[in-house]
């Protein structure tokens, strides 16, 4: 096993395009959304990736239950593709039509000040495991962090941080 498996820790994005417009309007972006975005990125050196969101969940309280614009992104250009999961509680199977990317997965709820416990956000990171092997996913908040105060926003990073620790203990202990 790779010190990247045992770690369940991915990279970060060198390059990230933060692209709200595919998921707001799937038929456009399904008729020149993907090109635009491979072009965008024609020479970009390094890793990168897009961020396809809901919107900021202090404003948009109301989350569908999966993305219209998401498994079209497997023919992008990016390496990593970044989802929100935890506001939506998102069916994850649409992971699967993502072979080959890193996620980058949400995982922190940014519709509330509440700090979730970090097993809670461990649990988030399970529900993917088992569509998407643990040295492709990156651990991120929802959207919209600057919404929250900063004691929240500082317990839920610690939350997500404890979560990695122990799924990097599982990883470990299951090799």
């Amino acid at each position: 096993m790779s010190a990247t498996r045992r770690s369940a820790v991915c990279s970060p994005p060198e390059r990230q395009v933060d692209e709200p417009y595919m998921e707001s309007r799937p038929e456009a972006a399904r008729a020149y959304g993907l090109e635009a975005l491979n072009r965008a990125l024609d020479d970009v050196e390094g890793t990168t990736a897009v961020r396809i969101c809901f919107g900021y969940a202090a404003i948009i309280h109301n989350r569908p239950p999966a993305y219209s614009f998401l498994a079209e992104l497997a023919d992008c250009a990016c390496d990593q593709i970044s989802i929100e999961t935890a506001q939506s509680n998102l069916d994850l199977g649409v992971l699967a039509d993502l072979a080959g990317k890193v996620i980058i997965l949400g995982v922190i709820d940014l519709s509330t000040n509440d700090v979730e416990r970090a097993e809670l956000v461990a649990e988030r990171v399970r529900r993917a495991l088992p569509l998407v092997e643990a040295d492709h996913v990156v651990i991120a908040p929802d959207c919209g962090m600057k919404y929250l105060s900063r004691h929240s926003a500082s317990g839920k990073m610690r939350a997500m941080s404890a979560a990695t620790a122990l799924l990097r203990a599982e990883l470990v202990t299951a090799t």
